[in-house]
């Protein structure tokens, strides 16, 4: 299951008490008010790992809490501070008010994190409220309540290169092809349900992270089929690869093919049509039928490959290494 879209309610600890306490010792008969504080409520704290690829592990948890501040002591001694809960997300995920809409914060870097619930102030002991006038303060005070926030997270992937393409393409045996990445394959029409991803690692150890963008049909960016549920992934690739099959074997026209793409695309958003992009024939096993196609865009940067068999594909994997190098 992909999860790119939850809602959380969550809350940070409680400050822990102030006690009321007197020091007690040998020839101090009147030691005078010596009760701890209490210790800070735990913060939630986002932050991001490149390790994870979805919001998938908060699908069924709608609550977090943090942990409360302990009471303090006798002694002066302080209560211990609650443990903050560090929430992992991926990559590229949105931090929305849940009323208004508006977003608090968009995570673009691994490592990177955001307290977003504050942890309550710990109450003080009877100790700090000593004065000349009140040698013997009989209270204390308690501990804060924590922050807490209804947010909503959306993930939109931040990959280096997203695969457009119609069900059937070859979109997800492409990326199995270059990231060995095991993927759902089969020689019938099927349309893959989550995004696929994959890292393609270069003999320089440099990481290429390719996302198979599902679901898009014609009518996609009216919310037909999946629609906007995976096409909101497609604004923040750095490089499209529209994956067409060239084949004839199911009466697709390659032409038809990318016109619809291109139209759903930028009819969903119209500033992606300053994406950089490329196009992959695919399936030219089986026959291939994309020779109008070079001639009627003889200005795209157009691959010819089988994703099944493997061939061209180390070019085409090549030829985005190098544009994402610029």
């Amino acid at each position: 299951m992909f999860t790119d879209r939850i809602k959380l309610d969550l809350f940070a600890g409680r400050g822990g008490n102030g006690v009321v306490a007197w020091r007690r010792e040998k020839y101090l008969p009147k030691g005078g008010p010596y009760g701890g504080d209490g210790g800070k409520g735990g913060s939630i704290v986002l932050e991001v790992d490149d390790q994870i690829p979805s919001l998938e592990a908060y699908r069924n948890r709608r609550i977090l809490k943090a942990e409360n501040g302990q009471q303090g002591g006798p002694n002066n001694r302080r209560g211990r501070n609650g443990r903050d809960l560090i929430i992992k997300i991926p990559r590229g995920t949105l931090v929305k008010n849940v009323k208004t809409g508006e977003i608090l914060r968009d995570f673009t870097q691994d490592k990177e994190k955001w307290v977003i619930c504050l942890g309550g102030r710990g109450g003080m002991g009877n100790t700090h409220y000593k004065s000349p006038t009140n040698r013997a303060p009989n209270y204390a005070s308690p501990g804060k309540d924590g922050a807490s926030q209804v947010v909503e997270l959306e993930l939109k992937l931040i990959a280096d290169v997203g695969l457009v393409g119609f069900p059937n393409a070859g979109k997800s045996t492409f990326i199995a092809q270059a990231t060995n990445v095991p993927v759902k394959i089969a020689p019938y029409p099927f349309t893959t349900l989550r995004p696929n991803l994959g890292y393609v690692i270069h003999e320089d150890q440099e990481r290429m992270l390719i996302a198979d963008i599902p679901g898009i049909i014609e009518g996609a960016h009216r919310n037909k089929g999946l629609g906007f549920e995976f096409l909101r992934h497609i604004e923040r690739t750095h490089f499209l690869l529209f994956i067409l099959d060239a084949s004839g074997f199911e009466e697709r026209d390659p032409l038809e093919d990318f016109a619809t793409l291109r139209r759903e695309v930028l009819e969903y958003n119209q500033e992606l049509s300053e994406k950089p992009f490329a196009v992959a024939l695919n399936k030219i096993d089986m026959g291939f039928v994309g020779e109008a196609f070079r001639e009627t865009y003889p200005d795209i940067q157009v691959f010819e490959m089988s994703a099944l068999t493997g061939q061209g594909v180390e070019e085409i994997i090549g030829f985005l290494k190098r544009k994402l190098s610029v």
